[in-house]
């Protein structure tokens, strides 16, 4: 069964912000028309029933084109994805490659790879899907991706402040998303219980009634990704043909589970990440939208 839909009325809202990362500027004034969007993330249970009515393969399942990846080891061009794996203590916070790791076999199936498994997972976020497969999803159920400013708009809920219910990360004490609780990248001692991923809809909605806006996973959006807010119109994305092109990068909006203040404090409706299209890892998820009439 599909997500139910939440349709927004659109408006004008101020895009972006100059409080945390240099991408999120300049502040800027936006208009999106009438549009509906899913009340939650697609789930694995959602993404299996996909997969069983079209027999569609995810890109994490294909082994890599070598001629996208000149010079790369045989032995690396095989099907997999990124993997988060916690470091045994701290560590240098600028190197990612210290707590992600290329791992053949992993997918959506097999979020961590081989052995790891979604049962008992079906209302978690479906993971280690890539731009191409999030698009193939959303046509399949008579949709499409959210542009950047569309999900922006609808994460705020109508808000101005730093997080969609106010300045506080959490007010009173209250856990409001799923992201990062202890050390980064070392110590997860969870979110409500949650080590990971969490069922959709396990934190509080936002004013539109929406689960998971800010953190769980990253969700992909249809723009195209610059190191700041294209005042002209930002560039907006559909795979070619031939699938999707590493050496695009896309919007990713929400923040995710891994997000922790010391190292990403990117859960909030402003926040943005560059993503190849290419690229399917543990913390990447997607919804889906509509356009209204």
């Amino acid at each position: 069964m599909l997500t139910d839909l939440a349709e927004l009325d659109g408006g004008t809202f101020r895009m972006g912000s100059t409080q945390f990362y240099p991408e999120e500027a300049p502040v800027h004034t936006v208009t999106v028309a009438p549009f509906a969007i899913e009340r939650h993330p697609v789930t694995n249970a959602q993404f299996a029933a996909f997969v069983d009515a079209t027999g569609y393969r995810t890109v994490a399942e294909i082994a890599p084109d070598p001629a996208l990846f000149l010079g790369a080891s045989p032995q690396d061009l095989v099907p997999g994805a990124l993997v988060f794996r916690p470091t045994r203590g701290p560590v240098d916070l600028r190197d990612w490659r210290q707590w992600w790791q290329w791992t053949p076999g992993a997918n959506w199936r097999h979020p961590f790879g081989p052995g790891s498994s979604v049962a008992g997972k079906e209302e978690h976020p479906v993971v280690q899907v890539c731009y191409a497969d999030a698009l193939a999803y959303a046509r399949w159920a008579g949709r499409r991706l959210p542009t950047e400013a569309e999900w922006e708009f609808a994460a705020r809920g109508g808000s101005t402040t730093v997080y969609p219910w106010g300045d506080e990360p959490a007010p009173g004490g209250q856990l409001m998303a799923n992201t990062w609780q202890g050390a980064f990248p070392y110590r997860n001692d969870g979110a409500l219980g949650w080590a990971g991923t969490s069922p959709v809809g396990a934190f509080p909605l936002n004013a539109y009634g929406l689960a998971d806006m800010i953190g769980n996973v990253w969700e992909w959006t249809t723009t195209r990704f610059a190191g700041h807010h294209r005042l002209e119109g930002p560039t907006e994305s559909c795979c070619p043909p031939q699938g999707p092109d590493p050496a695009v990068n896309q919007a990713l909006k929400g923040g995710s589970h891994l997000c922790a203040p010391e190292y990403c404090h990117r859960y909030r409706a402003a926040a943005r990440s560059p993503q190849s299209q290419d690229s399917a890892t543990t913390h990447i998820g997607f919804r889906c939208a509509r356009s209204v009439a």
